[in-house]
């Protein structure tokens, strides 16, 4: 069992707000999403925030997570994304149709909204975890917050290809 700090607890209490905050967002925004492949894509992230939001919970009810099994659920989580990469690319001919059809200004406005705010949402919540893990003297919760960090990373790159995609996002 793990004692952390009064400063490690409200760290964590922030970080569980934000998990459950991306939960409520990717949810709703699979309901709201017109094109069924954004539908897909939050689903497939409320999940993974699921998955962070227990484990959260685990480290403040004084559990230090297993991360071998969180590295067995990622092996798994890394077949799912290979097979979705796989569909995204017999998906980018679609993807140059949409950015055809983005250069005449009929790129989905609302996806495109749903996508700039979940892009945001995932910069902010990495950027407070990059902070927190510099807080924390515990080097198994420090591996623990740096893998949700580095899979938040992996959802705004999810969100930006999409994006990219769909030519609702020039790099330029």
């Amino acid at each position: 069992m793990s004692h952390i700090t009064q400063k490690e607890r409200y760290l964590l209490e922030d970080q569980k707000a934000q998990e459950e905050l991306c939960i409520k967002k990717y949810n709703n925004y699979a309901q709201q999403a017109q094109d069924p492949q954004l539908k897909q894509l939050c689903l497939q992230l409320a999940k993974q925030e699921e998955q962070h939001l227990n484990t959260i919970n685990q480290i403040l009810s004084g559990q230090i997570p297993n991360m071998a099994q969180q590295q067995g659920q990622q092996g798994q989580q890394s077949q799912q994304a290979q097979q979705g990469q796989q569909g995204q690319q017999s998906g980018q001919s679609m993807g140059m149709q949409s950015k055809s059809l983005g250069q005449t200004g009929l790129v989905n406005q609302q996806d495109a909204a749903l996508c700039t705010d979940l892009l945001s949402t995932e910069k902010y919540v990495s950027g407070a975890y990059d902070i927190a893990i510099f807080e924390f003297r515990d080097t198994n919760i420090r591996q623990a917050l740096n893998h949700i960090q580095k899979e938040e990373q992996e959802h705004g790159e999810k969100i930006f290809n999409y994006m990219q995609s769909k030519g609702m996002y020039n790099p330029q």
